[in-house]
């Protein structure tokens, strides 16, 4: 699926989604309007929202300057109104609102974690290929440039056989005694917080880059006390793995590291050269040998033809998380205008993709549990 599609030779996208392709958002906290503007920035309306109640639905279309305010997301997710669903809800949601979805006819984008847990997403997974429709999860990473250009190299030999793979994913906006959100909760958030949320995110990457998969791991986990006492999921999580392809890996995930905002970053260490990205500095890629360190710079008139491909404007005008999510919306509409998965390859990251994720959360709560190594699938 989208993890092993190779994309096509030439800088930019389409010029946009066809005006027809009604689009509707279930949840409009901080990701609902990310979506939203991605949304719009490909040409496609948005026709409606729907929130935590019918009067936050209101009054966030009026803000947002959408037509309609559906009363609930099972009402939006299933309108004959709509032809595109983006599901931006709590995480417990996703599952019932994606299935209803798909049973509707929609095409779906569902936020990560596509569940909160392996059979559900398996369930889903299963369902969105025998439906045909698209089902796809925003781990838009990969549509950083340079990190297209990372995996072009690992893929042409030009890094050779890859060794280790290593990094990590912080932030610190958990990092208070009395910072809490919704994610915190595991009802809401479902049992992985800080793994769900932003490791499923580095592992997607990676994988993705290196063609590797992670096959086995041991993890550690690290829980905060909160102001209150109230009961938490994990803030950190410390893992060591190997892959399907002889590689071994550790890597950090925190909420709880002061000063770090969100920082993604990795390295790839292949037995002729190394290759390192990070996504607070994306305009750039370091590859590094036993007789050369340098910087590849992002210019679309030099870089591999994945690359170039989400390369939207010339070298020295940086791009950013916005301008991935975007080419992502992009590659979704591009996929339903050319009449579904079945006819074309995704480009985009898909609910198999995603249900990937679920499984390596689960092995990685599993090891934490018990202080064994897991396999994963």
């Amino acid at each position: 699926m989208g993890r092993t599609a190779s994309y096509p030779p030439g800088a930019g996208h389409p010029s946009g989604a066809a005006p027809g392709l009604r689009t509707a958002i279930a949840g409009v906290g901080m990701i609902g309007r990310v979506h939203l503007d991605a949304v719009r920035r490909t040409g496609a309306p948005v026709v409606g929202v729907s929130a935590s109640s019918p009067a936050r639905a209101k009054e966030a279309a009026a803000a947002l300057g959408v037509e309609h305010a559906y009363d609930s997301s099972e009402e939006l997710v299933t309108s004959d109104d709509v032809d595109v669903v983006h599901i931006c809800t709590p995480n417990d949601a996703h599952a019932p609102l994606a299935e209803l979805a798909l049973r509707a006819g929609k095409h779906v984008v569902c936020e990560k974690p596509l569940t909160t847990s392996p059979e559900s997403a398996a369930t889903l997974a299963a369902l969105a290929r025998e439906t045909g429709l698209v089902a796809a999860v925003p781990f838009v990473y990969r549509y950083h440039p340079m990190a297209a250009e990372a995996r072009a190299r690992a893929a042409d030999g030009r890094t050779g056989e890859i060794r280790l793979v290593h990094g990590h994913y912080l932030q610190d906006w958990l990092s208070e005694p009395g910072d809490t959100n919704w994610r915190v909760d595991a009802v809401a958030g479902g049992p992985s917080r800080a793994f769900a949320d932003i490791g499923s995110h580095w592992c997607d990457l990676v994988e993705w880059v290196t063609g590797h998969r992670i096959t086995e791991l041991t993890a550690l986990t690290q829980t905060v006390d909160r102001a209150g006492g109230r009961p938490a999921t994990e803030d950190a999580v410390q893992l060591l793995f190997r892959t399907d392809r002889g590689a071994t890996g550790t890597l950090t995930v925190s909420q709880i590291s002061p000063g770090r905002k969100n920082r993604l970053w990795f390295e790839v260490d292949g037995t002729r050269t190394s290759l390192a990205f990070d996504q607070e500095a994306p305009e750039s890629l370091f590859v590094g040998s036993r007789g050369e360190n340098g910087a590849v710079l992002r210019d679309p008139a030099t870089l591999s033809p994945a690359a170039a491909r989400l390369s939207v404007v010339p070298g020295g005008h940086p791009m950013g998380y916005l301008d991935c999510f975007a080419a992502f919306v992009r590659d979704v509409h591009d996929t339903v205008r050319a009449g579904g998965p079945r006819r074309t390859t995704p480009l985009y990251p898909t609910f198999d993709d995603a249900a990937r994720m679920v499984r390596l959360t689960a092995a990685v709560l599993g090891s934490a549990a018990d202080r064994t190594w897991k396999e994963v699938d």
